[in-house]
């Protein structure tokens, strides 16, 4: 199975790439590391609406295998981290999470950090609803409930690994 894995640092036609690398002037980047970057959105559906993204070009959470659960730990880390660096103190309004395919509109992984989630935009706020279709919301480190229709969940441990075990344990008929 293709991973969707590109070398970013050649990668021009993607816009996450290009910011991950630095090549993107405009963008308001708050916080990066070797693996990860942590920007504002530029149409933030909240008062403080950020974006992880990891330097790698990883497309999508479909393109996610077992060897990136740390990754995903760390970017849901980092989201908390920019809050709390940006003066949010309530952590329990807040809503982290993907968007799964169809509903990405760049090709490249990236966890919506958002808050406080009760002042999310009426206009945007089906975008980032749990337990929809199009939005994995991550609480706590958990995924909160399947997006998908093929898809299972295994509830095996209340932490981020959860996500995984949601992409992962796809049904095989």
């Amino acid at each position: 199975m293709n991973t969707g894995d590109v070398d970013a640092s050649e990668n021009d036609w993607c816009t996450f790439c290009m910011i991950a690398n630095g090549r993107d002037r405009e963008a308001q980047v708050l916080k990066k590391d070797q693996e990860l970057v942590c920007f504002r959105d530029i149409c933030p559906a909240a008062p403080h609406h950020y974006l992880v993204v990891p330097v790698e070009h990883i497309v999508d959470c479909f393109s996610l295998h077992e060897g990136h659960v740390q990754l995903v730990e760390k970017m849901a880390e980092m989201g908390r981290a920019v809050l709390r660096d940006q003066g949010v103190a309530d952590m329990k309004d807040v809503r982290i999470g993907f968007h799964q395919p169809p509903y990405t509109s760049v090709h490249h992984l990236h966890l919506h950090v958002l808050a406080p989630a009760s002042k999310i935009t009426d206009n945007l706020l089906f975008k980032f609803l749990p337990g929809t279709l199009s939005f994995v919301d991550v609480r706590g480190g958990r995924a909160v409930r399947p997006c998908h229709p093929s898809v299972r969940i295994i509830w095996a441990r209340n932490d981020i690994r959860s996500l995984f075990y949601l992409f992962f344990s796809r049904k095989r008929n």
